[in-house]
């Protein structure tokens, strides 16, 4: 079940990078409680040296940022992460260059864990956790794989290669779809 969940996000993955560059991202976090608060985390690749992007569930907590690596130490994004710890993420409100740590063993790191796991929407449940019901013991058993870790943001970033690169497609199809309708409507 593991490994279809993972294929299944892997496959979602592809779709929703795509749509932050049309700039869409706001509006994919339209419903929080439902699809979950989503970011999408540039990173370097450990061994081709790309940009990878990845999006994420995450949780903002008095100001930081926090996501998790669900499927653990076998998550390529992970593993990037862990190589080059330097990062960028695209948030709904804006784009930042940031530094990743993982947060270890701690009475804070359950909190924070479930933090995320709220602002994960569906996903959480897609795993048989209800981040909002279930007891401490029980997610802790149930997320011992997990990573969490703690993206520090540093700077604002701005220019191309970050969210909204090809909102431009949307006034362009406007100009060229609408004449095509109003046209076919007239007949």
């Amino acid at each position: 079940m593991e490994e279809q969940l993972r294929q299944a996000f892997k496959y979602l993955n592809r779709v929703m990078v795509p749509l932050w560059r049309l700039g869409l991202g706001p509006l994919i976090n339209i419903w929080p409680s439902v699809g979950g608060q989503i970011m999408v985390i540039m990173h370097i690749g450990r061994k081709s040296g790309l940009r990878r992007y990845t999006p994420v569930n995450y949780a903002l907590v008095d100001g930081e940022l926090y996501c998790t690596a669900g499927f653990g130490k076998i998550s390529d994004w992970y593993r990037n992460i862990k190589a080059h710890p330097q990062v960028e993420v695209w948030l709904p409100d804006g784009w930042w260059a940031g530094e990743v740590a993982e947060i270890g063993p701690g009475e804070r790191r359950l909190w924070l864990l479930r933090q995320v796991l709220i602002g994960s929407g569906f996903a959480a449940r897609l795993a048989n956790i209800n981040p909002h019901t279930i007891t401490d013991a029980a997610l802790a058993e149930s997320t011992a794989s997990y990573r969490l870790l703690h993206i520090h943001r540093t700077a604002p970033c701005t220019g191309r290669g970050g969210p909204g690169e090809y909102a431009w497609v949307w006034p362009v199809a406007t100009m060229i779809l609408l004449p095509l309708v109003l046209r076919r409507r007239r007949r």
